[in-house]
């Protein structure tokens, strides 16, 4: 799945996935700075709620993001991929400043939104300079390639981690969410194994990749990011080991950024940013 073109004399808006169980009532920074960037008190938001099976995610979200002071938010479900080709959903999705997709399950994202109207007019948006942000299941959907599901653990193993067409608003990373508390780079390094183009981020919990339009990672966030580049990889034996054995990569270059540190996906490029600076003011 390409990005859609960004027009001439427009810029794209910022892609923001969350790793999942972001602070929503005491200190929500990942979700105040969402706010403002969609536009503060003028902020039009369209909650996402399709990955959650539970009744109230939207509402909760649409409360969350009035209280931080957002001027309009309405929470828009798909139940069936019928509903996404819905002329009055698609129009309210077409007002927005800023598009957010909750967690839950990927997979339901994939196989409702996938190929409808509704995602080709996200990515026809965010071309366009709107914003859009995911949690957890809804970090995982922006990209172009997704893990579907895949085994926990440290070590790649072949046929430990099943990818799928995700909405494709980038092809320059694939993500995985909850990483350090659900001790997930095992199957990130496999999906890297498999697509040692894209730039693999691992997601903590409580942080947030702010992806400028000039594809530069900015972290919010109480976490940190594992950023995993196999793009100077010497060497995979995934192409020779069994299911379920694991998988030798060498050559690959991994960076853990935290909040302050920034990552430049078009140059590869990892900086401390403003960590530096604090550095210095301690002597």
């Amino acid at each position: 799945m390409s990005p859609s073109k960004v027009p001439e004399g427009s810029e794209r808006g910022w892609i923001i996935p969350i790793g999942g169980a972001e602070e929503k009532e005491n200190g929500p920074q990942i979700l105040k700075r969402f706010v403002a960037l969609c536009g503060g008190s003028a902020a039009d938001i369209v909650v996402l709620p399709t990955a959650s099976r539970l009744a109230d995610t939207g509402e909760r979200y649409e409360r969350i993001f009035t209280e931080l002071g957002a001027g309009r938010v309405t929470s828009v479900d798909f139940d069936t991929r019928r509903d996404c080709e819905e002329q009055l959903r698609l129009d309210r999705i077409a007002q927005a400043t800023g598009i957010f997709f909750t967690g839950g399950n990927q997979l339901r994202l994939a196989t409702i939104l996938g190929g409808t109207p509704v995602a080709k007019l996200i990515r026809n948006l965010n071309a366009q300079g709107v914003h859009v942000a995911g949690t957890s299941a809804g970090a995982s959907f922006i990209s172009g390639h997704m893990i579907a599901f895949g085994e926990e653990g440290s070590l790649p193993k072949a046929g430990s981690v099943r990818l799928a067409p995700g909405l494709g608003l980038t092809n320059r990373f694939i993500i995985d969410q909850h990483f350090r508390q659900r001790d997930r780079l095992g199957r990130l390094l496999t999906a890297l194994a498999f697509n040692p183009y894209a730039v693999g981020l691992g997601l903590d919990e409580n942080t947030a990749a702010f992806i400028s339009p000039d594809n530069v990672l900015e972290v919010e966030g109480s976490g940190g990011i594992t950023v995993v580049d196999a793009a100077g990889i010497q060497f995979s034996s995934m192409d020779i080991v069994e299911e379920g054995e694991p998988v030798c990569l060498l050559g690959l270059t991994l960076h853990i950024l935290v909040s302050g540190a920034t990552f430049n996906l078009r140059t590869r490029e990892a900086f401390a940013g403003s960590l530096v600076r604090v550095k210095s003011a301690k002597g």
